[in-house]
Formats: structure tokens, C-alpha cells, sequence
């Protein structure tokens, strides 16, 4: 038998802790629903926007095979890249390798087809139709029947619900939603995007018309979710002088999965000019830290935005275009923005480079430090639960896009893929 317990002296009463915990259930109940944690469900590293009249069945297979193209001509080995990049030796071989058998496995992680600024104002019967073709296509590759290397999440990006334009992006979505349920229902990586997002209201909009296509085609309640688009300052300081952006994920009333920064409509609407419009400026970095904190805890992600300057010309053009892209990609991960958006298929080697390198480089610490966490094994850093927390979504993160593999990871902590997921709170069920 054990010891018994001996007793220590307190004065609290049971009836006074009672009477605390009454007093902060309803604190309790807030702090559960509006902050759940990460919901532990892959994160796509980048968005890809094709619009809507270019698209094709082979889009993503295309849009692979001119990023092999580019990597042929402007850098055909690992040494060749990692000398345009500053990849070290280490990391140049493993890296290379993936970013190709990335570019022929899957070399699109989220496409989204654009019925907003890059496809412009068509007639209605011409939108009509293009609703009715982009419902075919998504049905087609998420059923196996695209053109290769299907994504795994794929949408559209409607028109936004301003009033110019709202009857015509509802529609666009109806037609879209109505053409995947006819051929079959909605694909479990459906991605939909409201764009130039500036009030609140227009986020609960959202939401209710969500919720009447759930109900009109007996779908279960929180089926559809979407994505937010913030390009406008309103979205992030209202003018009561409020962060706004908080308000709309809460307005959406559990649907808005993720928070996508908009690149040239907010520095613009900022007062930037066209040439010093970036993701690196001061007011993309303000808009992105709002949402930043806006969005913890909640399961809403954070995307970054993309570069217009594209990777085209002399091998010497090419090579400047993608050390920016890369040192952009690789400056938004170390702040935590693990997505994306790129606009042009050269982008993708240096978007899975930057990737791969930044998990590949930091897998030997990030694993150390995990592994000495949960063996109470010391070292030179004492992590915390928080940290911990980071590290194990840090290694799932890297394993996720194929930065790394389980078996690494596994190897040195110890740890698979269940036991990462508890450490990094995910919640997945």
C-alpha cells in the first residue's frame, strides 16, 4: 500500500472554489469555442490563381512542367541551384531532389480558380458558362480524372460581395456549389475565397449563404467553409479605430478557415506605389501581424501574399526573380506564415526550395530539442510546453509538404506522427 497522503492546511473552502467556478463557466465555454486550437488538418504551402477562362483539365500538370522546364534550363543540378539560392552543401542534394519529385507528384498544392480581378467583368451568360466548366473541372480532378499531379485542395475565388458585383458573385457560387452536388458532392479539399473583405457583415453574408445551399441540399450544417481575403485597411482597423479582423472571423461564425493577405489591393489602398508594392513593406507587415494575432488559436490560418516579379527572360533575370521569391518565402516562414500565393509556374521551384530548406535545415535542432523535452535528457536550451507545442508542429509541418519524412522524424525523437499531434495540442478527429 502507498503512504497516505498527510494533510496540508488551507483556507479556501470547497464552496468558495465552487462559487469561482461558477463564476468563470461562461468564461470557460467563450475560450472553448472561439480559440479550439489548430485543427491538425494539412495546410497547403502556397495557393496557385488561374482564372477562370484559362483554366484546363491539364493546368496543374502544365503548370509543373514549366517549373521542370525552368529548372532544366536555369539550373539543371543541385550545385547550379544552390549557388543562385546560398543553399548550403548539406542541404543542396536533398533538397533539389525533393523540389523535383515535388514538381512531378504534386507540383500545385492549392489551386484556386479566379473569377475575381483576374478574370475581370464578363457577360453573365459568359460567367454563366465559366461556372459551369470550373464545377466540371474540380469534379474531374478530385475524382482521379484531371490532367496529373491533382492538388489536394482546389476552389474558386468569387466576386466579392460589394454591391456592384454581389448579385454576380452569388450567383457564381451557386452555380459552382449546384454543379459539384450534381456530379457527385463537394470534394473534402474544397477551398472558396471572398475577396476585398471589409466589413464584418459581409463575412456573416457569407456564412448565411453557406448555411441556406447546406440546407436547401441537406448537406450537414458547417459543411462549406471559406476563406478571407484581406486587402482593404478597413479590413484590419475599422472606423471606430478597431481591429476589424478579429470581428470577421468571429462573424463567420466557425467557417472561415484561413486569413489571405492581399498583396497590391491593400498596399495600394495604403498609398504605396506600384514599384515598392511587396510582402516585405512596412504596411504588409503591419495588415499580416493583425491577422497574425487575430487568428491564434482559433484554427484560422494565415496566408501570406505573392511577388509580381516573375521569374521570365535571360537565365540572369530568372535567377534574380527567384533569389527574391526565395528570400521572400523564406522570411515569411520564420514568421509563421506558412502559406502562400504564387502567380506564375516559375515560382514553384523556389517556393518548394525555400520550403524543404527551411525544414530540412532546423530538423536536427527542432528534434533534439523535442527529444530532450520529452526525455527530460537537459541540453543547452530549456524548452516549455508552449515550445514543445511549436516544435512538434514545426517537424509536422515539414512532414506534411514532404520537406521531411516520418521515418526521419521518428528516428530522432522517438515520436510518430500521434504522438507529435498530442504535443502540438492539434486537434484531430
Amino acid at each position: 500500500m502507498g503512504q497516505r497522503q498527510e494533510l496540508v492546511a488551507t483556507t479556501f473552502t470547497g464552496a468558495v472554489k465552487e462559487r469561482i467556478g461558477a463564476s468563470l463557466a461562461d468564461v470557460d465555454a467563450d475560450l472553448a469555442r472561439r480559440y479550439p486550437g489548430d485543427a491538425g488538418t494539412r495546410q497547403p504551402v502556397h495557393t496557385v490563381y488561374v482564372p477562370a477562362d484559362v483554366v484546363a483539365a491539364d493546368t496543374v500538370r502544365f503548370w509543373g512542367d514549366q517549373a521542370l522546364d525552368a529548372l532544366e534550363e536555369h539550373a539543371p543540378d543541385a550545385s547550379s541551384l544552390a549557388g543562385v539560392l546560398g543553399l548550403s552543401e548539406e542541404l543542396a542534394v536533398p533538397v533539389y531532389e525533393r523540389v523535383r519529385a515535388k514538381l512531378l507528384r504534386e507540383p500545385v498544392e492549392d489551386l484556386r480558380i479566379d473569377f475575381e480581378d483576374g478574370y475581370g467583368p464578363r457577360s453573365d451568360e459568359e460567367e454563366d458558362a465559366a461556372a459551369v466548366r470550373a464545377a466540371g473541372l474540380v469534379a474531374a480532378m478530385c475524382g482521379g480524372g484531371g490532367g496529373g499531379g491533382e492538388p489536394p485542395f482546389v476552389g474558386i475565388r468569387m466576386k466579392c460581395l460589394e454591391a456592384a458585383v454581389r448579385d454576380r458573385g452569388i450567383r457564381t457560387l451557386d452555380i459552382f456549389l449546384t454543379g459539384l452536388m450534381d456530379a457527385g458532392g463537394l470534394p473534402a479539399g474544397l477551398m472558396l475565397t471572398l475577396p476585398k473583405v471589409s466589413y464584418a457583415e459581409q463575412v456573416a453574408a457569407m456564412a448565411e449563404l453557406a448555411g441556406e445551399f447546406e440546407k436547401a441540399r441537406g448537406l450537414e450544417p458547417g459543411r462549406i467553409r471559406f476563406e478571407i481575403q484581406i486587402e482593404t485597411t478597413q479590413a484590419v482597423l475599422g472606423a471606430d479605430g478597431r481591429a476589424t479582423v478579429a470581428r470577421m472571423i468571429d462573424a463567420g461564425a466557425g467557417r472561415v478557415g484561413s486569413l489571405h493577405y492581399g498583396t497590391f489591393d491593400y498596399s495600394a489602398s495604403c498609398g504605396v506605389g506600384a514599384a515598392y508594392q511587396a510582402p516585405d513593406h512596412p504596411v504588409a507587415d503591419h495588415a499580416k501581424a493583425v491577422m497574425q494575432v487575430a487568428a491564434a488559436g482559433t484554427g484560422v490560418r494565415v496566408s501570406d501574399g505573392s511577388t509580381n516579379v516573375l521569374p521570365v527572360g535571360s537565365t540572369a533575370q530568372v535567377h534574380a526573380a527567384w533569389r527574391l521569391h526565395f528570400g521572400l518565402v523564406r522570411r515569411a516562414l520564420a514568421r509563421a506564415y506558412y502559406q502562400g500565393w504564387d502567380m506564375h509556374p516559375g515560382h514553384l521551384p523556389t517556393r518548394y526550395a525555400a520550403v524543404y530548406a527551411f525544414y530540412r535545415e532546423g530538423l536536427g535542432s527542432a528534434a533534439a530539442r523535442l527529444d530532450a523535452y520529452v526525455n527530460r535528457a537537459g541540453g543547452d536550451v530549456l524548452d516549455e510546453p508552449a515550445t514543445a507545442r511549436a516544435l512538434s508542429g514545426y517537424l509536422l509541418r515539414g512532414m506534411d509538404c514532404g520537406a521531411v519524412d516520418e521515418g526521419e522524424v521518428a528516428g530522432l525523437t522517438g515520436l510518430g506522427r500521434e504522438g507529435l499531434e498530442k504535443l502540438a495540442g492539434w486537434v484531430v478527429g
